[in-house]
């Protein structure tokens, strides 16, 4: 077992989700600005990660360790790259809040039932306490930037709705497995793997869609910012933290992915933030702060147990 605290392992895992915040502003200025579809975002994103990340660590010793883990690899990649989709396949038929709420809220609920029932988490009243704040949080930072599309008829909000859950389920198991991979392999190999897998598997999306790249430098530069620092580092630093936390602790602390979103917005975009949004920011991050600890006290046990 690893001997990192679990504290760094809990900021990496945040760093993660603040990346991804970042990322969530450039890619509604992508899609309002520059007409990108999200499989032409998503795609490009993760080729543009996988290269970088090739660079780094495609070593000769790397690659017979990925080839022992090649089907969970393929499998983990894939969800990683339909999760993203169907999220972004949501907010396109009802706007952000509720797929945003949906993808964000579920996965931890989803992780947690399985990670109990594997015996991997211990169910008691200050999980469910902590979970359940840490979700209030999410919902009172992210309601309030509106609802459903105002134009959504019936079909398109169960579409949209239906693409938020697909997303949350992904979510949900690529968060169960990305752990073992980076014990497995290490951050950096598996973050590699992982991410030329969704490459590829999002790249199956020209077979519907046609994948385009952008004619002006001001949007290529927006894509090597989500490749290089949304996608190559953010993952790298959410696949070291994935190692060393629970699966509920590791899902939670990206709950800062939407918190992120809303501050920049603040601060870049002039948009206030309400009473309610201050609240729910400080419910997530004392869920997340408690996580932590009860993590830390799980490693203290497990090594006293020794």
């Amino acid at each position: 077992m690893t001997t990192h605290s679990p504290a760094a392992a809990m900021a990496a895992a945040c760093g993660a989700a603040f990346l991804w915040g970042t990322g969530a502003l450039v890619v509604n200025l992508l899609i309002a600005r520059f007409g990108l579809s999200p499989e032409s975002i998503s795609f490009w994103r993760f080729v543009v990660g996988a290269v970088f990340l090739i660079a780094l660590f495609a070593r000769p010793a790397v690659w017979p360790r990925l080839r022992g883990e090649l089907w969970l690899l393929v499998g983990a990649g894939a969800c990683m790259a339909m999760y993203v989709l169907c999220w972004f396949l949501g907010i396109a038929r009802i706007g952000a809040a509720v797929p945003t709420l949906i993808a964000l809220c579920l996965p931890p609920v989803l992780v947690t039932l399985v990670a109990v029932a594997r015996g991997r988490e211990r169910l008691d009243a200050a999980l469910v306490a902590t979970l359940a704040a840490a979700l209030i949080g999410t919902a009172l930072v992210v309601l309030r930037h509106g609802g459903l599309a105002a134009d959504a008829d019936a079909a398109t909000m169960v579409a949209g709705v239906l693409f938020s859950v697909a997303s949350a389920v992904l979510y949900a198991g690529f968060t169960l497995v990305s752990g073992r991979l980076s014990q497995a392999l290490g951050a950096g190999p598996a973050t590699m793997g992982l991410t030329v897998v969704a490459a590829v598997v999002m790249g199956l999306s020209a077979l519907y869609a046609p994948l385009a790249w952008p004619g002006d430098i001001p949007p290529e530069a927006w894509l090597l910012y989500l490749g290089l620092v949304t996608a190559a580092l953010a993952l790298l630093a959410f696949s070291w933290g994935a190692a060393r936390l629970s699966p509920t602790a590791l899902t939670v602390a990206t709950l800062v992915e939407p918190l992120t979103a809303v501050l920049l917005a603040a601060l870049l975009l002039g948009q206030s933030l309400s009473a309610s949004q201050w609240l729910g920011a400080v419910l997530m991050l004392a869920s997340i702060a408690a996580l932590g600890r009860r993590d830390a006290q799980r490693m203290a046990a497990a090594r006293d147990g020794r």
